[in-house]
């Protein structure tokens, strides 16, 4: 990612309220799948070109004229204008279920409503979740037509999940109920900060929560390899009271019951923009004692009901259009660099960005498989009491 960079979900290449996802579902899947004349299949395309080019898919998409899209909260990284401007270029309706739901969530639903007209389209997940849905075969392989653009490393080689935008961990403070924020993970310690420090989601569920506990580890003598301190650290909070299980959103912050918020840059930067017409006086700091950076991942279901409008949505998604769309709101989209380079980068947006020192590193994927596994197992006991 560079650096000039999840929902509620996310690992990965990475960035949650956790929701209870109705599993119920009516109707089957549609039976007639987007077809060409010629016979080509929009389920089984694996690029425009394959379909027969961008105004073949076009026509198909606009003619399902539905995309069922998942946990898309409208005001994270700029996902309304995102919805607002494909809906507007295209006219096809986005439905978006459950949009404060997790990466797990985004899974559940792919496997409980497998052959259904209810089972989203396309997925934004954290990596790491992106890399457990890959392994089960639940994605299509798709290449956008800039996939060539994207950093090795920042996508699945058969075009399976390809990461999207991304941010820092960062530190929110409501600087009118905090007398002195805090700016690294070693603050959060303070006893000052007593039953006032929340994470965005589950660790074991979401993908900014998962950030967090990674970053923390990487602020206390942990690495990509070692999650473990991360843990620890968060044991420690739990233990000396500084941590609340509150779930962090816009609505607790505003109330005043999560007011620090350990989060994904581009989250805590649109909140301060959200809260001033609300009173709020909300400071973002990116802790230098545990700078972690990550994406979150697109990618289209295999048995999606729209196939050829889940194609198009990610042909929108990684054009300068939509790309931009994700600068505005305050998140690093992964062609930056190729469009900085083509002139084609919103430069006052990318002014507008938390500044950070440094070149990120990424955790491998046998790096974020191993942290998963330790989250799963030890999460619970390390804030439980």
């Amino acid at each position: 990612m560079t650096v000039s960079p999840p929902r509620n979900a996310v690992l990965g290449g990475s960035l949650a309220v956790v929701a209870a996802l109705a599993l119920s579902a009516c109707g089957a899947a549609p039976t007639n799948s987007s077809t060409t004349a010629d016979g080509k299949n929009a389920a089984t395309a694996t690029s425009a070109a394959d379909f027969g080019g961008m105004d073949a898919l076009v026509k198909a998409a606009k003619k399902e004229g539905t995309l069922h899209a998942i946990a898309l909260p409208r005001d994270w990284a700029n996902y309304g204008a995102l919805i607002d401007g494909f809906t507007k270029k295209y006219g096809i309706k986005i439905t978006d279920e459950n949009p404060d739901g997790s990466s797990q969530d985004e899974i559940n639903a792919v496997t409980s409503r497998k052959g259904q007209d209810r089972a989203p389209d396309v997925l934004d997940l954290g990596s790491s979740f992106a890399l457990s849905a890959a392994q089960q075969g639940l994605l299509a392989p798709y290449k956008v037509a800039s996939f060539d653009q994207i950093p090795e490393g920042q996508k699945d080689p058969k075009g399976q999940w390809f990461n999207d935008y991304g941010g820092y961990i960062s530190i929110g403070c409501d600087a009118k109920r905090v007398k002195t924020c805090p700016t690294t993970f070693a603050d959060l310690l303070k006893p000052q900060y007593k039953g006032q420090v929340a994470l965005n989601g589950n660790p074991t569920k979401s993908g900014s929560a998962f950030g967090g506990v990674y970053a923390a580890a990487l602020a206390n003598k942990g690495s990509f390899d070692d999650i473990q301190p991360g843990l620890d650290f968060f044991g420690k909070l739990k233990k000396n009271g500084n941590y609340t299980p509150v779930e962090s959103t816009p609505a607790t912050v505003e109330k005043g019951e999560t007011p620090i918020s350990i989060d994904w840059d581009y989250l805590n930067a649109g909140y301060a923009d959200e809260f001033k017409s609300k009173g709020v006086d909300w400071k973002v700091s990116i802790p230098t004692d545990g700078q972690y950076a990550q994406y979150y991942s697109q990618a289209i279901n295999k048995d999606a009901p729209h196939p050829a409008a889940a194609r198009l949505w990610q042909e929108y998604l990684y054009s300068a259009e939509g790309q931009n769309l994700w600068l505005k709101g305050y998140a690093r989209p992964v062609l930056m660099t190729s469009m900085e380079s083509a002139g084609t980068l919103d430069k006052t947006a990318a002014a507008k960005l938390p500044q950070v020192t440094g070149t990120p590193s990424f955790p491998t994927e046998a790096q974020q498989s191993k942290a998963k596994t330790v989250i799963a197992s030890g999460w619970a006991k390390a804030v439980s009491g």
